[in-house]
């Protein structure tokens, strides 16, 4: 965690704000086509219009927010990281009510955390952040890439698309942050999705996994570094 209260503050602030405008981006997603096989889901206009969303969304995104800042302190990744909190309290909202994560959201975070991280890297002078952003796409987004090609009914392809997002800004970040939150994740879903499908608050064989992978990538920001130099005595962490 950093020392600076800078960043927690800008975390907080920042996120808390952007992220009243929420139900407003909800809103604007397009219905996807029906399909016969499947029921019907709840409209993305419904969803935006869920009473206290924008206030519950603010609370969620500067409480998130402030961890990430707390945790990378006022540096430049913040540019990269900070944009994403609202939107992934975005997602995590959708998936969990549709279980969709919508590629109008997904595919413009694609090119904004791109853009940022080369901006970032090019201010801050370090091109090893963005060589590593680039692995950190291959690592996370190639792995669910791969479980989705061979069992694609066990995982959806939003969900292929959000790792690639992560994967890139975790892995500007480093190494522990990248792994830890890559199977948090994993972890996450599983345990969490089968004490959900339990507690029947879920389907057995359906669950959303964008708010595991949400939940997972924060904790990987938060305390991937130490607990990979916990393990590897400090040799991946950063490089």
């Amino acid at each position: 965690m950093s020392e600076d209260p800078a960043g927690l503050l800008l975390g907080l602030v920042l996120c808390g704000l952007a992220a009243l405008f929420v139900p407003r981006l909800i809103d604007r997603v397009p219905e996807p086509v029906p399909d016969p096989d499947t029921p019907p889901k709840e409209t993305y206009a419904a969803i935006a219009a869920l009473p206290g969303l924008a206030w519950k969304a603010s609370v969620a995104s500067a409480l998130a927010g402030a961890l990430v800042g707390a945790a990378v302190g006022p540096t430049w990744s913040l540019l990269v990281l900070l944009p994403l909190v609202p939107v992934g309290v975005a997602l995590a909202v959708i998936d969990w009510r549709t279980m969709l994560l919508p590629t109008r959201i997904v595919a413009p975070s694609y090119v904004l955390v791109v853009a940022l991280v080369v901006v970032a890297a090019a201010l801050s002078g370090d091109v090893d952040d963005l060589v590593r952003a680039g692995w950190g796409w291959v690592v996370y987004g190639g792995s669910f890439f791969v479980l989705w090609f061979i069992h694609p009914r066990g995982l959806g392809y939003g969900d292929v698309r959000l790792a690639g997002v992560l994967g890139i800004a975790l892995g500007h970040l480093g190494w522990g942050e990248l792994l830890v939150g890559l199977y948090a994740g994993f972890l996450l879903g599983g345990v969490g999705g089968g004490l959900l499908s339990l507690l029947r608050i879920v389907e057995r064989r359906a669950f959303p996994f964008g708010p595991f992978m949400l939940v997972g990538a924060l904790m990987g920001i938060v305390v991937g570094a130490p607990v990979l130099d916990a393990v590897f005595g400090g040799s991946l962490v950063g490089g």
